[in-house]
């Protein structure tokens, strides 16, 4: 093969690599989508964790819940918990900072919880009426997330938020339930 035709060879094989890489993702736009209407001060406060993918950072950890408390310089205090394999466990908390960075836009925010760790926190459903669901996720497919106020939540009301996270492109196969 002569040196022309490797060349050609490998620059349409790392095309046709990015074109299979990019129809591969199983991100859809519509997943992006975010609530725009997002009133901060009603959404804070404590959310029960219903739903989760499974990652390392809250691997075997029940009773979680995440509570947003507002500063008065705009930002908002995170404060994830839950205990270790059982509701008796050993607590195990997070705190973390986030923040909104488009005003426009309050439905996405920036979570910091370490030093370098940092997430993007996008709320992808919300009860508008009296915030008590709320469906999130990130930039990512790996992290989705199904909140209520309450420790329970209605069946039909999970399976609701499960058939929109499918919409959106999440694999909803993949969320496990917390013991609350």
């Amino acid at each position: 093969m002569t040196y022309r035709k490797t060349i050609t060879v490998v620059l349409v094989s790392c095309i046709l690599t990015g074109i299979l890489i990019i129809s591969s993702c199983t991100i859809t736009h519509a997943q992006m989508d975010i609530v725009q209407n997002v009133d901060i001060k009603r959404y804070a406060g404590t959310w029960y964790e219903i739903a989760r993918f499974p990652h390392s950072f809250e691997k075997d950890l029940v009773g979680v819940t995440a509570t947003y408390t507002l500063r008065e310089n705009g930002k908002i205090t995170v404060l994830n918990q839950g205990y270790k394999h059982s509701l008796e466990g050993k607590l195990k908390q997070t705190r973390g900072v986030a923040r909104i960075p488009d005003k426009t836009r309050p439905g996405q925010l920036k979570v910091k919880f370490f030093l370098f760790f940092g997430a993007e926190y996008n709320i992808l459903e919300l009860d508008q009426e009296g915030y008590h669901y709320a469906l999130v996720g990130s930039s990512s497919p790996n992290y989705l997330w199904i909140l209520c106020r309450e420790p329970k939540m209605e069946e039909e009301t999970y399976r609701m938020l499960v058939n929109r996270a499918r919409k959106r492109g999440y694999d909803a196969d993949r969320l496990i339930r917390v013991m609350q």
